[in-house]
């Protein structure tokens, strides 16, 4: 079965890219969410639980547990399907996305759950000022967060805007789940990430029983800043006793 890789926001498949140059495994696919990269579904309302049914469905399509990978928003929505149907993950790793009551939305979460505030923002959007900002509060090499912001149409600020408005309480309501993911878990994270601080992969990992939390000496984007070191972390981690 093959290892099924989850992007965030405002990301797509592409953000793997760096990942899967360092893997010596071939069966790697990285999936684009609806609304960043791939069509919505007809009827199709970017709420947290409608990508986690998505998720399902799709993996259900590919017939078997697979290693399962998200960050940022992956890592969430990845968490969630492990903790419903662990049937479908033989293993999971995720990082930089908090399943915690006691996180905060970062300020700019906060923009876009906001009504007025959020839609102002997208109408605004000027794709090269947020390259900036990317490469400015996170580190994000320039190349990657031009390439980055060059997919941002109309439906992903849409999706994004949507999807944070059904998640004022994830953490609240999906964090009690995570007791019941049985897939071995890792957890890796940015160590100099402002929007989501180590804590809460160090709670992420108590909450999975991880096996470790590898801490790297980057920003949020870890996929980005530290390919080689995500690549072998998930490759060590794939390699479990029972293989």
């Amino acid at each position: 079965m093959p290892a099924i890789l989850i992007h965030g926001v405002p990301d797509t498949h592409r953000v793997w890219d760096g990942v899967r140059r360092h893997l010596t495994r071939t069966d790697v696919e990285a999936w684009d969410l609806p609304g960043f990269g791939a069509p919505l579904p007809p009827g199709f309302a970017c709420s947290k639980e409608e990508y986690v049914t998505w998720l399902i469905e799709r993996l259900e399509e590919v017939g078997g547990p697979v290693d399962l990978v998200g960050h940022d928003w992956g890592c969430i929505l990845t968490a969630r399907v492990a903790s419903l149907r662990p049937d479908l993950v033989r293993t999971w790793a995720g990082g930089n996305g908090p399943v915690s009551d006691q996180y905060v939305w970062h300020p700019l979460a906060q923009i876009w759950q906001d009504p007025v505030e959020g839609d102002r923002y997208m109408d605004e959007l000027e794709p090269m000022s947020l390259a900036q900002d990317l490469v400015a509060g996170f580190d994000v090499p320039i190349e990657s967060a031009e390439e980055m912001v060059s997919h941002i149409d109309g439906p992903m600020k849409d999706s994004i805007l949507k999807l944070y408005r059904s998640a004022l309480t994830v953490g609240k309501e999906w964090e009690p789940g995570l007791a019941h993911v049985a897939a071995p878990a890792l957890v890796f994270w940015g160590v100099l990430d402002p929007a989501v601080p180590i804590e809460f992969g160090e709670k992420l990992g108590r909450a999975l029983r991880a096996s470790q939390v590898v801490k790297l000496d980057c920003n949020h984007w870890t996929v980005l800043q530290s390919p080689g070191e995500v690549a072998a972390a998930l490759e060590g981690h794939w390699i479990q006793p029972n293989d």
